[in-house]
């Protein structure tokens, strides 16, 4: 066997208890906790590389910026339809194509979700069933997402740079995953707490903890024994002694997932009747494809554009989608592919006099960049969450109005011929979501970008809840081509707004337009406002709503947090996994990755709990091979509580690295 479990095609073993599709996030923290006992067996197919050979790119934080593999091999690639309310643009969908996903690309922003936004979880996925709030609700989540880290705080200097506050409490003190901070802090990051706090936005004093607005400094998935990224495969995978019942076999992309005698008595660990006997998987369209059998479950973990591809290609999902594709018909699931949301961004970017992560690093005369690991852990960590009367002051309490009283309207924009389990998902969706509106969450995001080309400073603006639904399907019968990924960007109107902030009714575009009017705000707020010279984009000429609306169309991209197109939802909304991840109508085959969120999230540690409760095997501690972390010359803990202070790129590639690794919602982004 290889190194790090990693085998060939000829090492395999003829079945396995569990065939896990997808060596990302989700893949590699299930396949560790599964092989935790010796007497279950567990073969993991990716179809990326093992990442060996670019591993400078993916250890050094810095260089998730300044030597991205966003135009490389380890990138999937994926690209949208034309979008009609973007400038109809054809898209860019990048995902990570490598051992260990997007989270061994990405840019290690580090943030849990809220609990106001967990607790909504249950209510959309098994509404009525208590216990589902026991396994996705705020509490359950806590735990998982402190024990899959390690927290180191940051060092003093970095701390009073840049105004950072945290609680140890709140974070865990013993997992695989380490949770810290960057070694060397760019100056300029000093200036956003003080920024945001004289516009009204305060700081939060732990963003930790579920109460995930107003302003902070996050924290990032670095290793600070040697300044390297802490990912899935380096926290679940390479810290592991030998086991001999796990194997990895990396270049292999599952094609479909095939079906053995069923007998319909549903005695399967699911509620269905189809049972998953074996898994299809090639390394090229062109080369052979093989089989491996399974004896327990298939667990799918390809994100949420590969999951539910391989069950449509599979014959799992819409019937009237799968027969247009000339795909054999298993089962009739509508809810596969659907319900897919996206987070969508837009950035302002300003000339400065002061120094960047990028001026610096561009200083280097002969161009070999060779700097010290404390400095190439810098990556961008300044962010503030934007509630809705901050962003729309007294327009708020209109726009609420508008949107709520658009709920029995809204379904149509799904489009014709949907079905009616689909609608009903989504009318559930959007009435969770049009409540949240009214509560101290923050809608929009901004983000502080000092990692762009040349003496350039971005601030980024991330909407967080769309209202706009779409969805992504198969068109052939060739596992091998990719999926049409149609999100609908900027689709949904809320009825006739009225109120000074609507030119227009598209409601997403109020809100990102919003967004972008404060952002400028605070590009002209002191202090950061004496570090900025002129807005090169989109310019002062841009200063009017309809300006706004055509800036924002031809400007908005994905911020990499596609989900929901595998929902947790009922099967009567269009659902495809239950509260215990099982897809419906099939005996042995789950869903673990951020597709089964109903609302943008995801679930891996969790998942893990429930399988192996399920074969009565209790989950050993995250720790149970993996020395202490904060040894080895890492800056050791402070004091539990802390409060000690001193006063662009266009690529911004979050992963759901530590939620999908905690089972909260961790999001990293290359800013």
């Amino acid at each position: 066997m290889g190194k790090r479990n990693i085998v060939s095609q000829s090492e395999l073993l003829s079945s396995y208890d569990f065939v896990i599709v997808g060596g990302g996030t989700a893949g590699l923290v299930l396949a560790s906790r599964l092989s935790e006992d010796a007497n279950t067996t567990v073969l993991v197919l990716e179809a990326g590389d093992t990442g060996d050979a670019v591993a400078g790119s993916i250890n050094i934080p810095g260089n998730a910026y300044y030597q991205s593999l966003w135009n490389s091999p380890y990138n999937w690639n994926f690209s949208t339809l034309g979008q009609p309310n973007a400038g109809n643009r054809v898209l860019p969908w990048p995902r990570g194509k490598v051992l260990g996903g997007s989270s061994a690309i990405n840019g290690l922003y580090s943030v849990r979700p809220s609990q106001i936004e967990l607790d909504a979880w249950p209510s959309l996925s098994a509404p009525g069933d208590d216990s589902a709030k026991s396994k996705w609700g705020w509490q359950a989540m806590l735990a998982a997402m402190k024990k899959s880290e390690t927290f180191v705080p940051p060092s003093s200097d970095v701390q009073q740079a840049a105004n950072i506050e945290y609680d140890s409490s709140s974070h865990g003190s013993s997992g695989p995953l380490y949770n810290s901070f960057p070694g060397y802090m760019v100056p300029l990051v000093g200036s956003w707490i003080p920024t945001l706090g004289a516009l009204g936005v305060p700081e939060t004093q732990d963003a930790y903890n579920g109460q995930t607005w107003g302003s902070f400094i996050s924290t990032s998935t670095i290793n600070p024994t040697n300044w390297t990224r802490s990912y899935a495969r380096s926290a679940y995978i390479d810290s592991l002694p030998p086991r001999g019942n796990i194997q990895i076999l990396p270049n292999s992309m599952v094609t479909r997932i095939l079906f053995g005698n069923n007998t319909g008595s549903g005695s399967g660990v699911g509620s269905g009747d189809l049972t998953a006997s074996a898994v299809e998987y090639a390394s090229s369209p062109t080369s052979a494809r093989y089989t491996v059998g399974v004896s327990k479950e298939v667990i799918l973990a390809g994100g949420a554009i590969g999951s539910p591809t391989i069950l449509m290609y599979s014959g799992i999902g819409p019937k009237n989608v799968l027969q247009t594709a000339g795909v054999q018909v298993e089962l009739d699931l509508p809810g596969v592919g659907q319900h897919l949301q996206d987070h969508i961004s837009t950035q302002l970017i300003y000339n400065t006099s002061a120094e960047t992560a990028s001026t610096i690093y561009s200083k280097t005369p002969d161009s070999s960049h060779v700097y010290s690991p404390t400095f190439l852990s810098f990556v961008n960590s300044a962010t503030a969450y934007i509630n809705l009367t901050t962003l729309l002051g007294e327009s708020a309490p209109s726009f609420q109005s508008d949107v709520a009283n658009s709920a029995s309207n809204s379904p149509a924009l799904l489009g014709a011929g949907q079905d009616t389990t689909v609608i009903s998902g989504y009318e559930a969706i959007y009435n969770v979501s049009q409540q949240l509106l009214n509560s101290p969450l923050g809608h929009v995001e901004v983000l502080l970008s000092l990692t762009g080309g040349g003496p350039t400073v971005a601030i980024q603006v991330a909407l967080q809840r769309p209202f706009s639904q779409g969805s992504l399907y198969i068109t052939t019968n060739n596992p091998f081509d990719y999926p049409t990924i149609d999100p609908k960007y900027l689709s949904h109107t809320a009825g006739t707004l009225t109120t000074v902030i609507a030119s227009g009714n598209i409601t997403d575009r109020i809100l990102l337009r919003a967004g972008a009017k404060f952002a400028r705000r605070i590009a002209q707020a002191q202090p950061l406002a004496g570090a900025l010279i002129t807005e090169l984009s989109p310019g002062t000429d841009v200063n009017t709503d309809d300006t706004w609306d055509n800036w924002v169309a031809q400007s908005v991209g994905t911020e990499f947090h596609p989900s929901s197109t595998c929902a947790m939802l009922p099967l009567a909304q269009g659902g495809v996994v239950d509260s215990d991840l099982h897809v419906y109508g099939l005996a042995n085959v789950r869903v673990v990755d951020s597709s089964v969120f109903p609302m943008q999230f995801a679930a891996h540690e969790q998942a893990a709990n429930l399988i192996r409760s399920h074969y009565n095997n209790p989950v050993l501690p995250s720790n149970s091979n993996n020395s202490n972390p904060t040894t080895s010359g890492a800056p050791q803990p402070q004091s539990s509580t802390s409060t000690s202070k001193s006063g662009a790129s266009r690529l911004h590639f979050p992963a759901l690295t530590s939620f999908m690794i905690a089972i909260g919602l961790v999001l990293f982004r290359v800013l």
